[in-house]
């Protein structure tokens, strides 16, 4: 459907307090102020729609339900590319309209963004990193980034760029999922990270930073990365429980977003001890100004690439937000922060139509958000009940 009205609905467009009572207009692909003459009129009978949902760090190439990282390659590439697919379709059935791939390792997942964006396959807009640059056996250096230096570090950065990557994405610190890796440890030395993010700037990518250490998180900030993935805080005294005032005023001064891949398996952390050190973690963060986006690190063991409607509800407990404040931080500071802001993220003239439709009113029920009526990703229906 090219030009469309939906009528009969309430819409909040991605900032606002509050709902409005009035008709989406869709004309090519992009939220118009008045209907086209030959506008098709769809009546939404009362309906809620918000912007479409962003999940800013995604895997498409990986398996949720493979454990072992290093089995994930079984598959040949024609299967994978098959199951992307049908990741991408089961995301925009959900409402998630567009996501960032941070990081595979044979640039599979830029192949169907590409097919996504001519309109051959169903799926959320992509951008995607390719290869994260990450050290000689660090984490994920199975998908072929590894560098021992600056000059290595940016010749993988420099084949990203070759294979059209949309940013560039640098495993800081080790990590979870990768045998011999220490979440805690960084593993490059400062310079170069400064060098990762200047030759990025040059190229006209941001970068997006894998960090769980606190001195990871530090290297990160002063190097001015577009977004911390993860910011988990670990230090010698365990997970969460190294927060430094210092890095964190460094995030806020430099303008660097925290991504924090709350998935919807963090309900498994019931814990008061826990859940109270974590929802400081983050009040400290944004009383200093950090802001905070949705994602999950979807494709890791369990957390499914559809899952973000289930997943902000429980952004919203450990970050203390409101519901209002975990939609914003889906939809257009999301947009903002991985470098979309201009084109996706709220209901507003000249922007993208990305939107869904709910029976109910998400802003006061986040659980509404798993059952969308309607989904519409760059004016193109893509799911209805």
């Amino acid at each position: 459907m090219s030009n469309a009205s939906y009528r009969n609905l309430s819409y909040w467009d991605g900032f606002s307090d509050q709902f409005r009572d009035a008709d989406i207009h869709v004309q090519a692909g992009i939220f118009t102020a008045d209907a086209a003459t030959d506008s098709i009129g769809r009546d939404m009978a009362g309906g809620f729609a918000i912007p479409g949902l962003i999940d800013a760090h995604v895997h498409m190439c990986l398996n949720p339900k493979i454990s072992d990282p290093l089995a994930q390659a079984d598959a040949d590439d024609d299967q994978i590319l098959e199951e992307i697919r049908a990741r991408a379709l089961a995301m925009v059935r959900a409402g998630i309209t567009t996501a960032r791939d941070l990081g595979g390792g044979a640039w599979l997942e830029l192949r169907i963004r590409d097919e996504i964006m001519r309109g051959d396959t169903p799926g959320p807009r992509l951008i995607c990193a390719g290869q994260p640059i990450t050290s000689v056996g660090g984490h994920c250096h199975f998908w072929g980034g590894q560098a021992s230096n600056t000059e290595q570090a940016l010749t993988v950065l420099a084949r990203q760029c070759e294979h059209g990557s949309d940013l560039i994405k640098v495993m800081v610190t080790g990590g979870n999922i990768t045998p011999g890796s220490t979440p805690k440890d960084s593993q490059f030395e400062d310079e170069v990270v400064v060098e990762i993010v200047r030759e990025s700037l040059a190229r006209e990518r941001h970068v997006a930073a894998h960090c769980h250490g606190t001195d990871g998180i530090r290297q990160a900030a002063a190097a001015g990365v577009r977004t911390v993935e993860h910011c988990s805080w670990v230090g010698d005294t365990g997970w969460g429980r190294a927060l430094d005032e210092n890095v964190v005023k460094m995030l806020a001064d430099n303008k660097v977003w925290v991504s924090p891949t709350i998935n919807a398996g963090w309900r498994r952390f019931r814990k008061p001890e826990f859940v109270d050190m974590v929802r400081e973690n983050y009040r400290r963060m944004k009383a200093a100004g950090v802001k905070l986006i949705a994602s999950t690190d979807a494709g890791i063991p369990n957390v499914f690439h559809h899952d973000l409607p289930k997943a902000l509800p429980e952004f919203a407990r450990f970050a203390d937000l409101t519901s209002r404040e975990t939609l914003v931080s889906a939809t257009s500071d999301c947009a903002d922060a991985i470098g979309l802001g201009s084109v996706t993220g709220k209901i507003e003239t000249g922007y993208s139509a990305d939107f869904v439709v709910y029976e109910t009113n998400p802003l006061e029920d986040l659980s509404v958000l798993e059952h969308p009526q309607l989904v519409v990703v760059q004016g193109r229906e893509q799911y209805t009940t």
